[in-house]
């Protein structure tokens, strides 16, 4: 035969090193090698040699627990801390692999490991020692997308795909899943009386990597530091259900759902005043139309960028200033050295403290329902514009530091409500992102209740940051089979609010749309909104809005729960 095999043929080498079943699939075009935790993927359409050297160093890290979820969950944060540990692991497990794989010995780089353990490589790489990048053949790391191995795994679904056979996460095992009961012991942390103290509470979320901080009144620029919000559900036909997480199976296509989440979530009836539990069925999954890169390009916004650079959340420590808070001891030294050295050096021995560091996380939600399609009086449709709106913020906020996400909703029906992902947390916004987002049609209707609920689920477990914010880019009008009117207005309302209890800012944008801000209001509620004609309507006053957005989660509770 003169056809190359596929690397299906690797599964047996993958499953061997990874010391449980792994499967072996091709990439998405354009992306590098990486595992899921169940799943190695290799190089489309990459040599055997290659494919082999990747599925070597992807497996081995599974092998050696180098990937296991709770250890990497840190490397989320910043994508150069991924990079790092997976060139400064993956040459450790190469080198214990040389000893007993052939194919190990023949590939290692040379030289010794930096470290004895995937704990002091994760600390080596979160540190500022100087790394090597790791060889091409390594692939990526992608600390989001790796998880326990569970569920079939094969190809990206399609609309087909996604209407198959619920199971809830009530006819597994307990075994199967561990992140609800984790989750669950860490709160009841909190509900202990000697976790009142504000030290002691704010020692605790920083180490569990939630949000902390106190109120300032500054503009931009200024601290703001968000109080974490921790749930709370009570008794009565009023409590929030907690979302159903659900799987899909097909026996016939047992790999079709791979990259496919989602949760059945409640939805509130306004009427009854309570809950319709598991009522609507979310769905995200990656969006993967072919697009053409070549007309990909942003706006650029340069009122924008200079508004939304002010937006800084958290200290940060300016060395060698001229005037400051603190001396700078290292500097200090060297001035003195310099002194005794004959030279005149500039006084520059003080540390200023200035609250401009980037901690934030941003899920932009983007409305791709029917609706948008209606035209502003020059022509251009409401969707055209929120697009546009889209790709400029999530560029600027990504140049700026900040980790950003872009996720599309529309609904058909309360069963099929779904988040298709134009960009997530892990990936940058590239040009193939970019063309992707412009290939995106509006279609079906709005259940926006539901679609704010998936996407503060995806912004709490894949944000990584202490200060998370939900920017809903809609034109304000829920629509959907039996979701309209007052139901409708209330359930979304109720949605922005149970965010905001949960420590995530809301801010909705409202972008080419004629709706008047009355029909906003009763949509929006109290959570921080504004409309505009275009962006750059809004561009001069967004620090405002995404301030005004953060400062609400450190408001008394008592005070926005009476909102």
């Amino acid at each position: 035969m003169t056809d190359s095999p596929g690397p299906e043929h690797l599964r047996l080498l993958a499953t061997h090193l990874a010391g449980r079943s792994v499967d072996v699939a091709e990439a998405p075009a354009g992306q590098p090698a990486h595992t899921d935790g169940r799943v190695v993927f290799v190089t489309r359409d990459g040599s055997v040699d290659l494919q082999r050297r990747e599925v070597l160093v992807q497996s081995g890290l599974l092998g050696a627990g180098s990937l296991d979820p709770a250890l990497i969950r840190p490397l989320r944060v910043r994508a150069a801390w991924a990079r790092r540990y997976l060139a400064i692991e993956g040459h450790r497990v190469l080198t214990d692999l040389a000893a007993r794989v052939p194919l190990a010995a023949e590939v290692h780089p040379g030289g010794a490991p930096w470290t004895s353990s995937a704990a002091e490589s994760l600390d080596l790489a979160r540190g500022r020692t100087p790394v090597p990048d790791p060889p091409a053949w390594f692939g990526a790391l992608k600390p989001g997308q790796v998880s326990s191995p569970s569920g079939p795994a094969g190809t990206p679904p399609t609309e087909a795909d996604l209407r198959f056979e619920i199971v809830t996460a009530a006819d597994e095992d307990d075994d199967d899943d561990d992140g609800p009961a984790e989750e669950s012991r860490i709160l009841k942390l909190f509900d202990n009386p000697l976790f009142n103290s504000q030290s002691v509470g704010d020692f605790l979320r920083k180490l569990l990597g939630t949000s902390s901080g106190s109120t300032a009144d500054n503009p931009g620029g200024a601290e703001l530091r968000v109080g974490a919000a921790r749930r709370g559900r009570s008794a009565g036909p009023d409590a929030r259900p907690a979302p159903t997480r659900i799987h899909f199976t097909d026996h016939a296509n047992p790999g079709a759902a791979v990259g496919v989440g989602g949760a059945l979530h409640p939805e509130w009836d306004v009427f009854k005043q309570q809950y319709r539990p598991d009522w609507c069925r979310v769905i995200d999954y990656p969006f993967t139309a072919a697009a053409d890169v070549s007309a990909a390009g942003i706006a650029h916004d340069e009122v924008l960028r200079r508004r939304l650079s002010r937006v800084g959340l958290g200290p940060k420590a300016l060395r060698r200033r001229p005037d400051g808070d603190d001396l700078d001891i290292e500097a200090l030294t060297d001035f003195a050295v310099e002194l005794r050295s004959g030279c005149s050096p500039p006084e520059h021995v003080y540390t200023e403290h200035r609250r401009i560091a980037r901690n934030l996380g941003v899920l932009i939600l983007l409305d791709a329902s029917g609706s948008a399609t209606d035209a502003d009086p020059e022509g251009l449709a409401v969707h055209d514009h929120q697009r546009r709106a889209a790709a400029t913020i999530a560029a600027t906020l990504e140049d700026l530091g900040d980790r950003v996400a872009v996720y599309a909703f529309r609904s058909k029906g309360r069963n099929a409500v779904h988040l298709p992902a134009i960009k997530s947390f892990e990936q940058r916004f590239s040009a193939l992102s970019r063309a992707r987002l412009n290939q995106l049609q509006p279609s079906d209707y709005t259940r926006l209740g539901a679609a704010i609920r998936g996407a503060g689920e995806i912004l709490k477990e894949q944000a990584g940051t202490p200060n998370r914010l939900l920017l809903v880019l809609s034109d304000g009008h829920p629509y959907d089979d039996g979701y309209e009117g007052r139901y409708a207005e209330a359930d979304a309302r109720r949605a922005l609010e149970e965010l905001r209890m949960d420590g995530v800012a809301c801010l909705c944008l409202s972008v080419g749309s004629a709706t008047e801000a009355e029909a906003l209001e009763r949509v929006f509620g109290s959570v921080s909104h504004a409309s505009g004609a275009a962006l750059a309507e809004l561009s001069p006053r967004m620090d405002e809005l995404f301030l005004g957005a953060l400062r609400e989660l450190a408001a008394p509770r008592t005070r926005r729960a009476s909102t």
